[in-house]
């Protein structure tokens, strides 16, 4: 399987450093000898050759490549996805959840030149679900998401996969690592503000963190499952967001004599959704999950409550999250 990456930062890196540490498991157990063969990036260029980029020294920096007989460098970006051979386009890079450019089209592209797409990137499948996943039903190719909701813990499989022939009929969940870490702070005595300059000295939360605590990461969230469980076409206006700067520590106090924790919850239902701080029963499976880990509940008619919890970012977990959907078309397509 040869494959294009859009993107070569933490989550690119990890995947790299997956197929490196595991060549050989994949190999003898899957008979799956995946090549990295084009790398895009924004800010560092691209590189491409057809027989396959070393991984080794794709990991010790892309202006440091050597040129061999074979590699081009500089490629356009477009140019390599829709002309260049390849299997599969991954995409990777930073998120925009205002537009989904330009890896939407970038997607779309990899479409219509007979090349799967699998992504972490949240925008496209957040904005634009029902038309690659059209394009992809009339291409014969896939579209596949894992990473872009729970990074490496399955929870698209769980919904899609092992829960098929049950219906639906709401998931709702942590969704978003930090603000449960600084919610988790918070409960042991910390007020916001200091919770949440514990969390960016730990990376959890960037340097604007707008786009965690005020909501709009697990809004994306939940335009991806509703997209994908429910068939909706809601857009962010149409979500109820809210998050968690108004959480005082007085209020988690207060939950925490009657038995109750905060945690901001995202909910995408068959009728739209939301993302809002709730106080949960300590009975609740969701109230036990402390700092940064996510976790997801999915409520179905044949087994009642399903409640997976597992990481909901980093380097290696979202790397492996991209290698199980190469696996999943792997084992479609041999």
């Amino acid at each position: 399987m040869h494959v294009i990456l859009v993107g070569f930062g933490v989550v690119g890196q990890g995947f790299a450093e997956i197929l490196l540490q595991k060549a050989d498991t994949l190999e003898q157990t899957y008979g799956f000898t995946p090549k990295i063969i084009g790398v895009i990036t924004g800010s560092r260029g691209t590189l491409y050759h057809p027989d396959g980029l070393d991984i080794p020294s794709l990991l010790n920096g892309i202006a440091e490549y050597p040129d061999t007989d074979g590699l081009i460098r500089n490629l356009n970006a477009d140019s390599m996805i829709s002309e260049k051979q390849a299997d599969v386009v991954i995409e990777v890079s930073p998120t925009n959840l205002e537009t989904a450019q330009p890896a939407l089209d970038y997607c779309n592209s990899a479409l219509d030149s007979g090349k799967h797409v699998v992504l972490a990137n949240k925008g496209p499948v957040a904005l634009a679900y029902h038309d690659l996943a059209k394009k992809a039903r009339q291409m014969g190719l896939h579209l596949r998401y894992e990473a872009t909701v729970m990074a490496g813990t399955p929870t698209m499989q769980l919904a899609e996969d092992a829960l098929a022939g049950c219906t639906i009929t709401e998931a709702r969940g942590i969704l978003n690592g930090t603000t449960n870490y600084i919610l988790t702070q918070m409960e042991a005595g910390m007020e916001y503000a200091d919770a949440l300059k514990k969390a960016q000295e730990l990376g959890y939360a960037e340097t604007d963190p707008s786009g965690d605590v005020e909501g709009w990461d697990a809004a994306g969230k939940v335009l991806i499952l509703g997209n994908a469980l429910f068939g909706t076409s809601n857009t962010m206006d149409d979500l109820d967001v809210d998050g968690i700067t108004q959480i005082s520590a007085d209020d988690i106090a207060d939950a925490k004599q009657n038995n109750e924790r905060y945690k901001l919850i995202a909910t995408a239902t068959p009728t739209g959704g939301s993302v809002k701080p709730i106080r949960l029963p300590n009975s609740d499976p969701l109230a036990s999950v402390g700092g940064a880990t996510n976790a997801i509940t999915i409520a179905t008619d044949l087994m009642g409550d399903v409640t997976l919890i597992g990481a909901g970012a980093g380097k290696m977990e979202t790397g492996f999250a991209i290698l199980s959907d190469l696996l999943a078309i792997h084992r479609t397509n041999g």
